[in-house]
């Protein structure tokens, strides 16, 4: 483990390869679709159940829909920025940078995922509790479908999303890890890709 750390630590002092530059590129492109699908589904939800919780009258549907509006408005607020933070995204970064960078991305969808299947545990609960509470009958099943729809989307896109990440590292950044080796004079470290070398970089001790 220190070697690979000692390793990481002085690659992080040299420019960026083109290959792990691309890496990055289409990590970001990978976070911006994602993004998107969630505006999509945030924004189709708003607009449909917005005008379902104008125009039902107060009964489970209605409740239904208020709480998607109230849900699917935190989602709109947190996909906005956040394809605008994707587009932004440098993709300069060393190798040691992205591993990290890598890392905490996959660590996120797996949180989220988890958080999702409390979500749908939730709606559970309420639909539940309804059985027995007869005066907010209506509004536990009504909020309870609601966080059974939501919690199973966003577990099913956190866990693609993973899925997705966790795909692209293991056949691309594998690929380049594997493709650093000691340099020709034995006193620094080079990227090689079967050519030419794309990177090498010495240092005298």
């Amino acid at each position: 483990m220190k070697s690979v750390l000692l390793i990481l630590s002085f690659i992080s002092f040299y420019s960026v390869s083109q290959p792990l530059k691309e890496y990055n590129q289409t990590k970001n492109k990978i976070d911006k679709k994602l993004i998107l699908s969630l505006g999509t589904w945030a924004t189709t939800n708003f607009v449909v159940s917005g005008i379902g919780w104008a125009t039902t009258p107060k009964g489970e549907a209605f409740y239904f829909h208020q709480m998607n509006v109230l849900w699917n408005s935190v989602n709109i607020g947190l996909a906005i920025p956040g394809y605008f933070s994707a587009r932004k995204a440098t993709t300069n970064l060393t190798l040691a940078a992205t591993i990290r960078k890598q890392h905490q991305t996959e660590k996120i969808f797996l949180i989220n995922t988890t958080l999702d299947v409390a979500y749908i545990s939730s709606g559970l609960m309420l639909r539940n509790e309804a059985k027995t509470n007869f005066e907010k009958h209506n509004q536990f099943n009504g909020y309870g479908n609601s966080l059974l729809l939501q919690g199973s989307f966003l577990f099913i896109f956190d866990l693609t999303a993973y899925l997705v990440h966790n795909s692209h590292s293991k056949k691309s950044l594998n690929k380049l890890m594997n493709s650093i080796e000691m340099s020709s004079t034995g006193l620094g470290l080079k990227w090689n890709f079967g050519m030419k070398p794309v990177f090498d970089k010495s240092t005298c001790l």
